[in-house]
């Protein structure tokens, strides 16, 4: 079983910026789409970005599209997320997950396998 490990979240101002981590187990990382997904209360899990294994395509959700960058190093098992320009609507909690080997990655949290415990962004105004 593959285990996600987030960190890097906390309480930010308004304008700042955090980067998240998400180390996975195993050898086989490096096939793995990857994908991050966030959480507020009273909301659905929405889509946030997502990297392809073989070229490292990435994807993005409009509304954090110019500002978050979504990045993996194989060598490390780990694919992070820069936030730049943060907003108090980026509050939530921040989700990793990844796809079995050799999948395209996707954008609905249903096509993910496995999955982080989350990490927790607030971002005051």
């Amino acid at each position: 079983q593959v285990q996600l490990v987030e960190s890097g979240g906390g309480l930010v101002q308004a304008g700042g910026s955090l980067r998240l981590s998400c180390a996975a187990s195993g050898r086989l990382f490096s096939t793995y789409a990857m994908g991050w997904f966030r959480q507020s209360p009273g909301k659905e899990r929405e889509f946030v970005s997502a990297i392809s294994w073989s070229d490292s395509s990435t994807y993005y959700a409009d509304s954090v599209k110019g500002r978050f960058t979504i990045s993996r190093d194989n060598a490390k098992n780990t694919v992070y997320l820069q936030m730049n320009s943060l907003k108090p609507e980026d509050t939530a909690v921040y989700y990793c997950a990844g796809r079995t080997p050799f999948q395209r990655p996707g954008m609905r949290g249903d096509e993910y396998d496995y999955w982080g415990q989350g990490t927790q962004v607030t971002v005051s105004s």
